[in-house]
């Protein structure tokens, strides 16, 4: 662990001595007190080290109503409260007798209550529903990304900076020195990195990071994302999240394993059975079936993200499970005992860690409450199977565009139940934003096929 990080299994005066420590050693001027907006993207406000007293203290006011989804203007007054376990210095700022540092941050009220519109509140709730059974909610997150060139002004081009393909080195793999910089990024701020590689696709790469509880695992993959854009920009590349920037090759995915355990075991593991899966991990595999139609507006928030959930590129559109086929939407990784895990394949990385993640535990959670049963397990390749095979096995499809998921949200429960009011409000209204200005706009392919034509 590096020492500009925050030790794990202190408690608070400790943690708050270590950070003191910290700034002094590391001569830190400046701090960085980082939120989400209602979509996921980052906001951040920049104090001097002097305020650190009152940083700690939640006194920090801002704007919620200049903050998508936030808050009305006649509610404005909001405070940041940081998680002084995300306290971290930034490798990049370090200079001789100066450095910079973060802390992650939830939204509160002026009262101090937990801001309801915040989305990493949102998370903590489903965290604590799941305590309320007993249950510690495990997540490892898979986030992929694509590098492209820039142009002259630094605005992304549609170059891609290499045609390598999967778990290609270099020199076909001109990413390689970006992802090494990225790597030593992340470590510096206290991530334990498993892997980096090439993925599939020509310019897309994958740099995994180990499991964490659900409200870590959602804060390491925020502080991914923004570390893998600072970190290419001084490359001259831009990187982007995007599911599906280019036609005709894989795009990106955000796979989600996660666990529950319960007591300190893996509550999803049993040795006895044929698979090593408990009746809770069958359950939780349930519920994602059964609630699957009503999540992905969440999981896959973009028009562009149904451009990737479409057959022939390795992302599943069909809703079923199996203890390895790649094809199904819910997959069994091989490892099991105290990894034993259920991976959901559809989620994509532009989408709100913090929702992603407590939709998905809520999804299962609920498989468990009710005592729900997983269908049979497919194990053929749905890619391939005919449409008649498919309606024979009862597999159905994931909605193929955003207006239809929207509406999928609106016709489940678990949207409203796992969201709150205020977030599913704010949610929904700005979906179907998004959707109408995608529907009413003219787009490039109906010129190109209709101008000259008709």
């Amino acid at each position: 662990m590096s020492e500009a990080v925050i030790s794990k299994g202190k408690n608070e005066t400790e943690i708050l001595a270590q950070i003191k420590e910290i700034i002094s050693s590391k001569s830190v001027e400046l701090i960085h007190l980082q939120f989400v907006d209602i979509e996921g993207i980052l906001k951040s406000v920049t104090v001097t080290v002097e305020q650190f007293d009152d940083v700690v203290a939640g006194k920090q006011m801002f704007d919620g109503s200049s903050v998508k989804g936030f808050s009305p203007i006649n509610k404005s007054d909001l405070y940041l409260q940081p998680d002084l376990t995300t306290f971290a210095v930034l490798p990049w700022s370090v200079e001789e007798g100066y450095s910079e540092a973060r802390f992650l941050c939830s939204a509160v009220n002026p009262d101090g209550t937990l801001f309801e519109g915040d989305t990493r509140n949102v998370l903590k709730k489903t965290v604590d529903r799941a305590a309320d059974k007993g249950y510690t909610i495990s997540v490892g997150p898979e986030l992929e990304f694509f590098l492209f060139k820039t142009d002259a002004d630094g605005n992304p081009t549609q170059q891609l900076d290499d045609n390598g393909g999967y778990f290609e080195p270099s020199p076909k793999d001109l990413g390689e020195r970006v992802r090494l910089e990225i790597y030593r990024a992340l470590k510096a701020m206290g991530f334990t990195i498993e892997a980096s590689h090439h993925e599939v696709a020509e310019g897309q790469h994958e740099i995994n990071f180990k499991y964490a509880d659900a409200l870590g695992a959602a804060d390491l993959s925020t502080t991914y994302k923004w570390v893998v854009k600072t970190i290419a920009q001084k490359f001259g590349l831009h990187a982007t999240f995007m599911p599906k920037p280019v036609f005709g090759i894989n795009g990106s995915g955000m796979h989600v394993n996660m666990s529950f355990f319960k007591d300190g075991e893996n509550a999803f593991y049993n040795e006895a059975d044929e698979l090593q899966l408990s009746d809770e991990a069958y359950s939780f595999i349930a519920g994602l079936v059964d609630n699957a139609k009503n999540i992905v507006a969440v999981t896959n928030p973009l028009v562009n993200s149904y451009k990737r959930l479409v057959p022939g590129y390795e992302a599943p559109c069909y809703i079923a499970w199996s203890a390895s086929n790649r094809s199904a939407l819910i997959r069994i990784p091989a490892k099991k005992g105290m990894a034993t895990r259920v991976e959901l394949r559809c989620p994509d990385p532009s989408a709100n860690p913090y929702l992603t993640f407590a939709i998905i535990a809520s999804a299962g959670l609920e498989g468990i409450e009710k005592g729900l049963k997983a269908p049979a397990s497919i194990n053929e390749d749905i890619f391939h199977m005919t449409e008649e095979r498919r309606e024979e096995l009862g597999i159905e499809n994931l909605p193929g565009s955003l207006e239809k998921a929207i509406a999928e949200l609106q016709n489940g429960e678990i949207g409203r139940k796992t969201l709150g009011e205020h977030v599913y409000g704010e949610y929904l209204s700005a979906k179907k934003a998004e959707w109408d200005s995608y529907r009413t706009a003219v787009h490039s392919w109906e010129i190109d096929n209709y101008q000259s034509k008709f």
